[in-house]
């Protein structure tokens, strides 16, 4: 497949997904690129998302963290779920802060596929890392015709 076609499959299979996701919507969570087996996505902090000390909860960090993964796990149409994550926790985000989430493949077979997520805030300080594991079902579209 040719890099415009594998493009254009990436994209199909986004917006796909993207519809009917109402968790990252909810957070405003937008696309800034993505393609063949990446993402790259930006949120922004707000109020509701933080915890008791003012920081960004864990949670909404890890889910950010993981809509970066599904889309990059996705974008070849076809399924990828994830099965487990560990995330790290570096600098707190604080409220108002741009943050950028960047999915990376690392490995795909046809069965698992394992990613690494980065998330920055606007000084370019990592803020957390993840890396995830994906079940792939290979014979399953996330778009279809």
């Amino acid at each position: 497949m040719d890099t415009r076609t594998s493009e254009q499959l990436a994209e199909r299979a986004r917006d796909a997904l993207w519809r009917d996701d109402f968790a990252s919507q909810g957070l405003g969570i937008t696309f800034l690129a993505s393609g063949p087996g990446h993402a790259r996505l930006a949120m922004t902090v707000q109020r509701h998302m933080l915890n008791g000390f003012g920081i960004c909860h864990g949670g909404m960090l890890a889910t950010f963290c993981d809509t970066a993964l599904a889309f990059a796990s996705n974008s070849y149409n076809e399924k990828a779920l994830a099965v487990s994550f560990a995330i790290d926790f570096i600098t707190p985000a604080r409220l108002d802060e741009a943050l950028v989430a960047e999915a990376r493949e690392v490995s795909r077979t046809r069965r698992t596929g394992v990613y690494d997520v980065t998330v920055t805030n606007p000084a370019g300080t990592l803020v957390a890392v993840l890396r995830g594991r994906v079940q792939r079902l290979p014979d399953q579209p996330v778009a279809t015709d």
